[in-house]
């Protein structure tokens, strides 16, 4: 069982009855304070937990290790999401909030998606921002409806179209509601990405209500 005191991490307490709490997921080379300014600006006034990746690539914190540019380490991917899930359950019943909402860039968005693969209950839904296939050979996993956002950059030199368009198919397969955005973009998050992922939660925020 991993507990959150195996992760260095940030909470930031809702205030706003209803809204969804956060799962804030950063990218290659960040920490626990890097999203959450993004993720005060997509729900204002949720509960916010940004854990830090525990794995060191060159002294730059990840969620799970790689082997090159785009291979994934799958069997440390497999490990570390069920690290991650424990943490989220724990950190759920120690804080006293709901199943949250991950929101993911990058390496932090890929975790997500594995985590959404390897233990559905672990999220209510998620935002992946520049995510790819996480796993080759995924788990069958029953996700039942759950909402997911998944906005990808049309000139990401990091993640091909193909893959995050075979990563919407391999959601939505699973039983995701994925809606799949390709934005005027790169790699980096845009003002877009923000917009695009306020609205989209205002929604989960209303049909939750």
């Amino acid at each position: 069982m991993t507990d959150e005191t195996a992760f260095t991490y940030r909470f930031e307490p809702g205030s706003k009855p209803g809204a969804p709490p956060l799962l804030l997921l950063h990218g290659t080379g960040g920490d626990e304070n890097d999203l959450l300014p993004l993720g005060g600006m997509i729900s204002p006034g949720s509960a916010l937990l940004s854990p830090r990746g525990r794995v060191l690539e060159h002294g730059m914190p990840r969620f799970f290790r790689r082997l090159a540019e785009g291979v994934f380490d799958e069997d440390d991917v497999r490990k570390r999401a069920l690290e991650l899930g424990a943490f989220v359950a724990d950190a759920r019943q120690r804080r006293g909030i709901a199943q949250p909402v991950a929101v993911g860039f990058s390496n932090g968005a890929n975790i997500a998606a594995a985590l959404l693969l390897m233990k559905p209950d672990a999220l209510a839904g998620a935002i992946l921002l520049r995510a790819m296939v996480p796993l080759s050979d995924p788990p069958q996993a029953k996700l039942n409806g759950k909402p997911v956002l998944l906005l990808s950059g049309q000139a990401d030199p990091i993640v091909p179209a193909h893959n995050s368009a075979k990563l919407a198919t391999l959601l939505s397969d699973a039983g995701a509601h994925v809606d799949h955005k390709i934005l005027p973009a790169g790699h980096q998050l845009s003002q877009a990405d923000v917009m695009l992922a306020r609205d989209w939660i205002g929604g989960v925020d209303a049909r939750a209500a």
